[in-house]
């Protein structure tokens, strides 16, 4: 049974994962075999092609200077940046947040992912989940003993918004699902979800009594004329909503490894209870790091987003030009391109890509029934990445069925 249970943690797609370093270089190529332009890990951002917001290393600092002050915060985290990270969230997110019970200090959003479903999923428990959606997602939810209820989210149909079927999440939530994990912005596909979408899910969770995990990572990389609702400003109940946001991917503070929680207080008490046990706090002297978030100097948000807007127009247009069929995102930095029917398997053509071309792809099967999908982060040097969309649109057509 444990071994089951861990089975469902399958980390050889994770971003980074050292298989994929192998043979000493980022393609995970074989000594001596070459490739026709610069390897590309499309797995995860490159923070040497979009460095870390200013002030970081200088916070970091002031924080180690400050010794055993900072180094042993309480579990949720310094109440002094609780405080200022409670009014810059409010702010963002158009609802109050309470500085001493809403909020908690996590290990990256994936430790208040981890804490999140650990303190609202028991064995048996339904959980609403969204397919496609982030791999973690469902990994978390069948780890505790939680039974996943996939709502499906047409995201290539056309539809309004992310294409969320609102009729599957109101007959998840019939069946008796009390817990709707999602990502807006869309963890793979970039969707954004319509203001109407948003509200949908607000009624229906508080009709049913359902607690909302909403993964809000990308909410501040949004692209020209998009607009965004976050769903704890829709009047749904605080506890009824917990809100997971960070400065590890727009913000390219992932080294440091930092996220906050913030809402329903019942489960922040959870979540720290939990957090005390498994690493105590988030790391100290990487907590003052956060003082830069939402400080950012003047337009640097706006150019970090029109860069990456660049990006992914350019890539975009490949694509689209070598038959792919993609989604452009409407915020963050993923694509979710579907294949056409090639003459291997999916992740005997991942191998390929990263042996062949220098190209390393997260396999669409991480989130969920995808066999013939890809995410790629196209967080990377412009002209590298635009050549290694190149590459991979030339590596579909050569194994093309």
């Amino acid at each position: 049974m444990i071994i089951d249970r861990f089975a469902a943690l399958a980390t050889a797609n994770a971003p980074g994962q050292e298989v994929r370093q192998a043979a000493g270089n980022v393609g995970g190529l074989m000594r001596g075999e070459k490739i026709p332009g610069r390897p590309v890990d499309f797995s995860h951002g490159d923070v040497d092609a979009f460095p870390p917001a200013p002030g970081a290393c200088d916070h970091f600092s002031k924080a180690l200077a400050a010794g055993g002050r900072q180094a042993y915060t309480e579990y949720r985290g310094s109440a002094d940046i609780r405080a200022e990270l409670s009014e810059a969230l409010a702010a963002f997110t158009g609802a109050p947040v309470s500085r001493d019970n809403g909020t908690i200090i996590t290990p990256g959003t994936q430790g208040a992912l981890f804490l999140a479903v650990a303190s609202l999923v028991n064995a048996g428990d339904k959980v609403a989940i969204v397919e496609p959606d982030y791999f973690a997602n469902r990994k978390l939810v069948e780890f505790f003993g939680g039974q996943p209820a996939p709502v499906r989210m047409d995201y290539l149909g056309g539809s309004e918004g992310a294409g969320l079927d609102l009729v599957q999440l109101k007959a998840a939530f019939e069946a008796g699902a009390r817990v709707f994990l999602f990502s807006n912005p869309s963890n793979p596909t970039g969707a954004i979800y319509s203001k109407r979408e948003i509200g949908e899910i607000a009624r229906l969770a508080a009709a049913f009594g359902v607690t909302v995990i909403a993964d809000q990572l990308y909410s501040r990389l949004l692209y020209a004329n998009q607009t965004f609702a976050h769903i704890r400003a829709t009047g749904l109940p605080e506890e009824r909503v917990l809100t997971i946001m960070g400065p590890s991917k727009t913000e390219s503070l992932s080294g440091y490894r930092l996220g906050i929680a913030f809402g329903a207080p019942a489960v922040i008490e959870r979540m720290e209870k939990l957090q005390a046990i498994v690493s105590l706090r988030a790391a100290g002297y990487n907590q003052a790091v956060l003082r830069t978030w939402f400080r950012e100097p003047a337009g640097w948000l706006e150019e970090r987003i029109r860069q990456h807007e660049a990006i992914r127009n350019d890539i975009l247009r490949v694509f689209c030009d070598g038959g792919l069929l993609v989604r452009g995102p409407q915020a963050g930095s993923y694509l979710f391109p579907t294949l056409p029917r090639l003459v291997v398997a999916l992740h005997d053509f991942v191998r390929l890509l990263r042996h062949q071309a220098g190209i390393i792809v997260t396999p669409g099967t991480e989130f969920g029934p995808y066999p013939n999908s890809v995410r790629l982060n196209f967080s990377q040097d412009h002209a590298a990445a635009v050549a290694a969309g190149r590459r991979m649109v030339e590596m579909v057509h050569r194994y093309h069925a």
